[in-house]
């Protein structure tokens, strides 16, 4: 199976992994997961970071053909709207499923009938296991619900990319208690990542360091199954739904959640300036 050049880049404010992978035959490549920096003290985004990825595409001569989302994030600020306007020949892209969380998101935000529902925002919606080139290589989309509606995995060659369905095995797995989010699901979408080659390279979207380890980025499908602490050891479903639900009873809720989610189901583009030239983010009062 071709092995595409990967390359990662640590996005420390957030714990999140963002990719270029590369066809090594040619100089055609995508971009997985791009992050726009946001202090929300401030209300200040910046594009710092996209910028370090920018600057690789351009120091290698690669021609980025792909932006891909796995979903629409609730802990970072996307950069795919910023970065298609740098990268003529990219299309940004995302799992079909985004209509659903726009749906849903869409009357939260009181952002009105005007606002599209239908992802056409994204230059390319992906459906399940629908395929792309980035050069020769061969890409599929693997949708992997659960943590998200509009959660999608990518398969390009041996290299996995999960987005937050899977964290490396000592982190285990997304929390499922978002709108649209499920265990059991979840549960079933990685059940079916484990029926890829247990020598399938796994990349995955964010890692904390537990234990106070150095961050890391990549694993294996047969590393998973064997040691992934919520879902290896051929754990059943009925003891990881039980022990995601717990846990997610206990976590906070994402600090970036309301600033990403209404800027992500919009592509990553900000919200319109209104009549003083100024953007507003909205924030719902006992809503979420």
């Amino acid at each position: 199976m071709p092995q595409p050049q990967v390359t990662p880049f640590h996005h420390a404010g957030t714990g999140t992994w963002s990719y270029i992978v590369r066809d090594p035959a040619s100089n055609a490549a995508a971009i997985v997961d791009p992050v726009l920096d946001f202090d929300m003290a401030s209300a200040r985004t910046s594009t710092v970071s996209a910028m370090v990825l920018l600057e690789h595409v351009q120091a290698h001569g690669l021609d980025v053909q792909w932006i891909l989302e796995t979903h629409a994030h609730a802990d970072h600020l996307s950069a795919g709207d910023w970065l298609r306007a740098q990268l003529p020949n990219a299309w940004l892209a995302i799992g079909d499923g985004i209509r659903t969380v726009q749906k849903t998101f869409r009357p939260i935000f009181n952002l009105g009938e005007h606002f599209p529902v239908d992802g056409s925002q994204f230059d390319r919606l992906f459906a399940a296991d629908d395929t792309f080139a980035i050069g020769a290589l061969e890409g599929r989309t693997i949708p992997v619900p659960g943590h998200t509606s509009d959660s999608n995995a990518y398969l390009i060659g041996d290299a996995l990319f999960t987005g937050d369905s899977l964290f490396m095995p000592d982190g285990g797995t997304a929390r499922c208690d978002f709108p649209g989010g499920d265990a059991a699901t979840l549960y079933r979408s990685i059940q079916r990542m484990f029926e890829l080659p247990d020598t399938t390279r796994v990349f995955v979207c964010h890692d904390y360091g537990p234990g106070g380890r150095a961050v890391a980025c990549e694993t294996t499908i047969g590393a998973q199954k064997r040691e992934n602490i919520h879902v290896g050891h051929h754990i059943d479903e009925a003891t990881f739904v039980a022990l995601r639900e717990a846990r997610d009873a206990t976590l906070p809720m994402p600090a970036l959640l309301l600033p990403s989610v209404q800027t992500n189901i919009r592509a990553g583009a900000l919200p319109e300036a209104e009549s003083n030239g100024v953007r507003y983010m909205k924030l719902p009062i006992d809503t979420v």
